[in-house]
């Protein structure tokens, strides 16, 4: 894993959960639920605990939510569920945190949105209360601007400054300055009330992945609080997983970021804990944290069988997720192992001797043997239709043998 090149930044305590420079990345996500229905919510939480999600976020919109808030986080407790819950606040926040103490208490972080508070105008006191209040239960804030419900003050102040200007600059440029300048003054009014530097944490989030790389160049120049990455709405789909990559990965591999969600929109009925695997394999494939064994396997071409090493692949890969249930807790730095399941012999034996295990099943023009290779070496070689079974049950012996100890 990488262990330099990071920003250095405060550490900001999470409901015990550290972030910031120099611990690992967090990966984050927010139900979308009801949050006045506590089973659903509960379920939900815990759905995205159990798949990786080190902070969950709640919506905290009205009584009826803010009353769950605290049955939430018991009923987690109770099933053996800790993970940190984030309370989401737009223009109430102040009225509901302070007439639902228990609330209050039972949320490991408020996050704000200046835009949907009275920040920057002549008074602002409903921001000011929500930072007592955090003050009051030692909380850490996360200030979120978000490009939707900007600041309007701010921007047609912005605005006129830059009409101003012997050059003035275009309306985009002014959006992503205003962003910067409303996290920056939102989070300096912040400590003016007393709230530490160390419980703080900033996002700015847009859509548009060339805007959120521009905004967070900026605000990582310019402070040293932690920052949450993540597209506002990245869509659906492919759509969203690669918007959310290609913003995502540019910034992180310039040391810029320390949270992270990928904001998905799921499919009717779909699984909100994708977006939970997409910010890991974010995190793995730029080798910045390690969730899971990671498979290779070719995409196939006129040299492969039809779909035999396709059905080997998604064995193997289903294996892996259904023993690491077990050997999470077995073996530690499992989440390393690299496997190969390859189609042909053009790229497969190769490719199999660069994983810790690997097989390369036969192409069409080739014999019915498949070598197996451990370490980078040829160990043996299967053929017949007990192949995948007999790859499992090597890979099994493999696990045990290197990350099994002594």
């Amino acid at each position: 894993m990488k262990s330099t090149g990071r920003r250095r930044t405060t550490v900001v305590d999470v409901g015990g959960v550290k972030i910031g420079y120099p611990h690992p990345i967090v990966v984050q996500s927010m139900t979308n639920t009801d949050t006045a229905d506590v089973e659903a919510t509960v379920r939900q939480a815990a759905e995205l605990a159990a798949a990786g999600s080190e902070l969950v976020r709640v919506t905290v919109n009205n009584e009826e939510a803010a009353a769950a808030v605290p049955r939430i986080a018991e009923e987690l407790e109770k099933r053996g569920v800790r993970v940190p819950l984030v309370g989401d606040f737009h223009y109430n926040g102040h009225i509901l945190l302070k007439r639902y103490p228990e609330c209050a208490r039972a949320l490991a972080k408020y996050r704000i949105n200046p835009g949907n508070v009275n920040i920057g105008r002549r008074s602002d006191e409903n921001f000011r209360a929500i930072i007592e209040t955090a003050l009051e239960y030692g909380k850490p804030v996360r200030i979120g601007v978000n490009w939707g419900s900007l600041d309007q003050g701010l921007l047609a102040r912005l605005m006129d400054e830059n009409a101003r200007r012997a050059e003035p600059r275009d309306a985009r440029s002014v959006m992503r300055e205003a962003m910067v300048a409303s996290a920056l003054e939102s989070a300096a009014a912040a400590e003016s009330y007393g709230l530490p530097h160390d419980r703080i944490i900033l996002s700015a989030k847009v859509s548009a992945p060339v805007d959120l790389i521009a905004i967070y160049r900026e605000l990582a120049a310019r402070c040293d609080y932690p920052l949450h990455l993540g597209l506002t709405e990245a869509g659906l789909g492919t759509k969203g997983i690669v918007a959310s990559t290609a913003a995502l990965a540019v910034l992180l591999e310039e040391g810029i970021g320390d949270t992270i969600r990928v904001s998905l929109t799921p499919a009717p009925g779909g699984d909100r804990a994708e977006e939970v695997r997409v910010c890991q394999q974010i995190l793995q494939a730029l080798e910045l944290r390690s969730f899971l064994p990671q498979v290779a396997a070719c995409p196939g071409c006129g040299r492969t069988t039809s779909t035999r090493f396709q059905q080997m692949a998604a064995e193997v890969e289903e294996y892996l997720a259904r023993r690491m249930r077990e050997w999470r807790s077995k073996y530690p730095g499992i989440e390393n192992l690299k496997v190969a399941v390859m189609g042909c012999v053009v790229n497969g034996p190769g490719e199999s001797r660069h994983a810790d295990i690997g097989i390369s099943l036969p192409g069409n023009m080739e014999e019915p043997r498949a070598p197996v290779f451990v370490d980078g070496k040829r160990v043996a070689t299967l053929e017949g239709e007990e192949m995948t079974e007999r790859f499992l049950r090597m890979l099994e012996e493999y696990v045990a043998a290197r990350f099994g100890g002594p």
